[in-house]
């Protein structure tokens, strides 16, 4: 059985999805964009900005639901240009510290709202 979750401490979905579901010892977040939950508006224009923000809001959804960035085993990062892959990646080794998930890394044509970034993990409770 799963259970979806919601935290007013990221932004709420922007269209017919969670922003995570909760399935056994598992949490799948959904892609976090760089928006401020209380405007729902950028915070930078940036890809540094941008991708604090999105790693701040996946990471609230995952406090909300019980677990912690140690318990990410797998991120998805998508990237609205490559070329701005080493700040982006500045910034998630800042979260990502000693713990090192897997990681694909791709850029894409375009992401919602024009957004340089966007960011989603699967966490597991041992």
């Amino acid at each position: 059985m799963s259970k979806m979750h919601a935290t007013s401490k990221a932004p709420a979905a922007i269209g017919p999805y969670s922003q995570a579901v909760e399935a056994g010892n598992m949490i799948f977040v959904s892609g976090q964009l760089p928006m401020d939950p209380e405007t729902m508006q950028f915070v930078s224009e940036d890809i540094q900005g941008q991708t604090k923000q999105s790693l701040n809001n996946l990471k609230a959804i995952l406090e909300s639901a019980g677990f912690t960035m140690e318990q990410v085993v797998k991120t998805t990062v998508f990237v609205k240009d490559m070329n701005e892959f080493g700040e982006m990646n500045k910034v998630y080794g800042e979260f990502f510290t000693d713990h090192k998930p897997a990681r694909a890394c791709v850029e894409v044509a375009r992401l919602p709202k024009d957004a340089k970034v966007e960011i989603e993990a699967v966490a597991i409770k041992e």
